[in-house]
């Protein structure tokens, strides 16, 4: 082969002449592309939030590509915990989009599942070769990265969870990813965080997951980072949470 046609090669493949370099993350445009083309602004049932187009996107050959890029990615060529936050990220909440999409149409996404089997606990797809579901992903995997932050990325497809976000997460652009997701989730009213008198009223996702917050200086700390909150506010995690589908 020609020392041109080498070049060219290399180019293509995005390595250098000296020899190739696997990526340490997927590429993710195929999922890019989807979020782009089926996720838009939205209200549903009162809340403000990213909503899904469904039908758009069990039609979109490019959402078997997402799904795809997630299981056949080797987990061992992630590098770097940033790389491994930003994929389990991505995963869960591509494959909480296939549980809707493979099910749909439905009201919920916990009508997947049963009382004695919830969907979490229901195989959604496939990671490095193993059946895998969203409860492993959540529990075994991002809550045990000791990262409160993935509690406003990882979306199980509802009206209430924190917004489905408009573009993958990457290890480079992680950090700030997040704390435009947490500024963005406390911001949001209608299921973030309402002040009503002396009483700061949030979402149940700071009573259920209260511990993950202890190293932020607890839950308080975690918002005020976020939000500002008045002095002496009492913080309810009470506000309603619906289930509905985030979507049409």
């Amino acid at each position: 082969m020609k020392r041109s046609a080498v070049w060219a090669t290399l180019a293509l493949l995005g390595a250098p002449a000296s020899g190739p370099v696997m990526a340490a993350e997927p590429d993710w445009i195929a999922y890019a592309e989807v979020l782009a083309a089926h996720v838009a602004p939205a209200q549903l049932r009162g809340v403000k939030l990213n909503a899904v187009d469904y039908p758009a996107l069990k039609a979109d050959a490019r959402f078997a590509a997402a799904v795809a890029t997630v299981e056949s990615w080797p987990l061992a060529k992630l590098e770097s915990d940033a790389e491994r936050l930003a994929f389990h990220l991505n995963a869960y909440n591509v494959l909480a989009l296939k549980m809707v999409v493979d099910h749909w149409p439905l009201d919920s996404i916990k009508d997947v599942g049963s009382l004695l089997k919830p969907v979490w606990k229901r195989p959604a797809g496939m990671l490095d070769g193993k059946p895998v579901t969203l409860d492993q992903i959540e529990h075994q995997v991002l809550r045990r990265m000791g990262e409160p932050r993935i509690h406003m990325a990882i979306v199980c497809a509802s009206v209430s969870c924190p917004d489905l976000r408009a573009e993958p997460y990457t290890a480079a652009t992680l950090d700030s990813q997040l704390d435009d997701q947490a500024t963005r989730f406390l911001a949001n009213t209608t299921k973030g965080l309402r002040q009503a008198g002396d009483t700061t009223h949030v979402s149940k996702i700071f009573d259920w997951f209260e511990d993950d917050f202890d190293a932020q200086g607890g839950v308080a700390g975690f918002i005020g980072h976020y939000h500002p909150l008045p002095a002496g506010t009492d913080i309810d995690a009470d506000l309603p949470y619906d289930w509905t589908v985030n979507g049409r």
